[in-house]
């Protein structure tokens, strides 16, 4: 063979493996953009706020000293249950009983001087008294400087008499300050429930609590019949909140269960979580949600995750979350006019962008069309206007729709069954 056909023959295998390619490539973009398309329809739709917090008894109260001693006697353990009234614990006593018997002897020495004070006011009167009968039947027997005398130390009584009764008064108030110390000795159960922390043992020192809130704890006793859970909610998100709200608590200690709530309380005051720069703060409000059937066994500061759902839609039109994205309004020239839904009134995005779906036409190709959505599900939004039942669009994945144009041709992606179950009304 001779070198000219050798490079003949090259030539032509170059050109048909190019032609090869070019009809490849042709056909290639016949099919179109591989895309995942749904049909518009009428779904159930929840809305919700997912936030975490811990578990906590409606009422509780933590118990501690009004006064300093050494802990003589201990009556509960950590978890029992106590009744209201019950005999909790025992300061040492001694000293705040002495003080009662000191108080008692003050008393006693104050009351008898009373009495005495009184004798004296009375004999006061008699002197005067009789010193103004001889008087009358026979001036000349008294001086007037006797009477006068008289008089005075009558009135010197009379206020010897008040003094010594406000020493009764005093002390008597003396005495009920020294009981008062001794029945703060005794510790007794202000309300039913479980002792939920205990921090004391037998033979350590009670300080009061006006020292120091947290050191001077000495046990905690909590109404365990009642439990909330208080989360942190995000500002975006608490305004879709309402007291009476229902939720869905998932505790962490009961992993396979949940549990129904109702929200009770929404703080008006934020609760600030600092971040990196003290000028950009995340800000949260505490929402509370009672459990309505916790089980027995639960303890405070269990891990709780709340589900709030903020609001329903039945039968609603509905598209897929991922489906809707944003243009540019000049992508709305190429819309087509002759659509049968009319263009819904849009959110604007930025100054330019409006959001909207690709609806795909009956060549397969799609157009993009501006909507108007409601409230949005775990996978689906509510579809207010711009789009009717049976409808077409894309619906996935998110690389084809952000790569979408109006006018591009697209095709049906098959879906393996975990993708059409993920898919599925949530």
């Amino acid at each position: 063979m001779t070198k000219k056909m050798k490079l003949g023959l090259a030539g032509a295998l170059v050109v048909g493996v190019v032609a090869i390619v070019a009809v490849n490539a042709a056909k290639s973009s016949g099919k179109g953009v591989a895309v995942r398309i749904e049909a518009v329809e009428a779904r159930d739709l929840v809305s919700s706020v997912t936030a975490s917090g811990q578990v906590i008894p409606r009422t509780k109260v933590d118990l501690s000293a009004d006064i300093t001693g050494r802990i003589t006697r201990l009556e509960v353990k950590d978890g029992d249950m106590v009744k209201k009234g019950q005999f909790l614990l025992q300061i040492d006593p001694e000293q705040y009983e002495a003080q009662v018997q000191r108080a008692e002897a003050t008393l006693a020495n104050a009351r008898a001087a009373l009495a005495q004070q009184r004798a004296n006011l009375q004999q006061a009167e008699r002197n005067l008294e009789r010193q103004n009968e001889i008087r009358k039947t026979n001036p000349q027997l008294v001086a007037a400087q006797e009477v006068e005398q008289l008089e005075t130390q009558l009135d010197v009584n009379k206020a010897l008499l008040t003094a010594a009764q406000e020493n009764v008064k005093q002390n008597e108030a003396s005495l009920r300050d020294a009981r008062s110390q001794l029945s703060k000795s005794t510790i007794y159960a202000p309300m039913s429930g479980r002792v939920t922390r205990l921090n004391v043992e037998v033979g350590e020192t009670a300080i009061m609590g006006t020292l120091n809130k947290d050191a001077a704890t000495l046990l905690t006793i909590a109404d365990m019949s009642v439990l909330e859970t208080k989360v942190r909610v995000d500002e975006t998100d608490v305004s879709r909140i309402s007291v009476g709200d229902s939720a869905v608590i998932q505790i962490d200690a009961f992993s396979d269960t949940t549990f129904i709530g109702r929200v009770v309380e929404i703080s008006n005051s934020s609760v600030n979580r600092g971040t990196a720069t003290a000028t950009d703060q995340a800000i949260d409000y505490e929402v509370t949600v009672r459990i309505l059937n916790p089980p027995a066994d639960t303890r405070p500061d269990f891990s709780s995750t709340a589900k709030i759902v903020t609001d329903t839609r039945d039968e609603v039109l509905s598209i897929p979350i991922i489906a809707l994205t944003v243009r540019e309004n000049e992508a709305l020239a190429n819309t087509d006019k002759s659509a049968p839904v009319p263009v819904a009134p849009t959110k604007e995005v930025g100054k330019k962008d409006v959001e909207g779906v690709f609806v795909v036409g009956e060549d397969n190709k799609v157009t993009f069309r501006p909507v108007k959505v409601g409230i949005a599900g775990e996978k689906y939004f509510e579809v207010l206007d711009g789009l009717k039942a049976g409808e077409r669009i894309v619906g996935g994945t998110y690389q084809a729709i952000r790569e979408l144009k109006d006018g591009q041709l697209v095709r049906e992606q098959p879906q393996t069954p975990a993708a059409t179950k993920a898919g599925g009304t949530p």
